[in-house]
């Protein structure tokens, strides 16, 4: 399996999330390789690591981190304490309470919608959208209008996964995206 990283993520935390990564054959379902980050999230020092160098990354860049629906939290809420920001939750459809706003995207057999309140963002402000892993890009892609929607820019996207062969990269054509590890 080749594995490559952004030229702007240091080389230490793609190593990091590399030597943390478990590979799961055929999970959910036959032929599919799925990438198991909860070995890194587990050892307290390496994801502490990982927090620091990403705060390193981006500190100074940002006014707010937006995380993505379901795991994107768990990067988000600690980047968010360590460089002193808020934190912007943008989450699948139906799960906040209104006012919100919305976004649908496609998926290979039907749709599926990105939520966030527009009061969580600031008019004008600068946000790092922030996920585990870039597969299609349709919900990065969603995340990324709902955020511009509410008034703040997208100031870049940080990915702790790349999927290379499934081009997400390419849905978010034009967008700074920094992806930790791509495989």
């Amino acid at each position: 399996m080749a594995e490559t990283r952004a030229d702007s993520v240091p080389a230490s935390l793609s190593q990091l999330v590399s030597d943390h990564l478990r590979v799961v054959p055929d999970f959910p379902e036959p032929g599919v390789l799925f990438r198991d980050i909860t070995p890194l999230l587990a050892d307290g020092v390496a994801f502490a690591e990982l927090v620091e160098g990403l705060a390193d990354h981006y500190r100074g860049r940002v006014d707010a981190v937006a995380g993505l629906e379901s795991r994107g939290f768990i990067l988000a809420a600690p980047l968010a304490v360590r460089l002193g920001t808020g934190m912007v939750t943008v989450r699948k459809g139906g799960k906040l309470p209104g006012p919100v706003i919305g976004v649908d995207y496609e998926l290979e057999y039907g749709t599926a919608r990105m939520e966030l309140r527009p009061d969580s963002v600031v008019n004008g402000s600068r946000v790092l959208v922030i996920d585990d892993v870039l597969a299609t890009g349709g919900t990065a892609a969603a995340s990324i209008a709902l955020i511009e929607q509410a008034g703040a820019r997208v100031e870049a996207v940080c990915m702790l996964l790349e999927l290379q062969d499934l081009g997400g990269r390419s849905v978010l054509e034009g967008r700074h995206i920094d992806s930790v590890l791509t495989v």
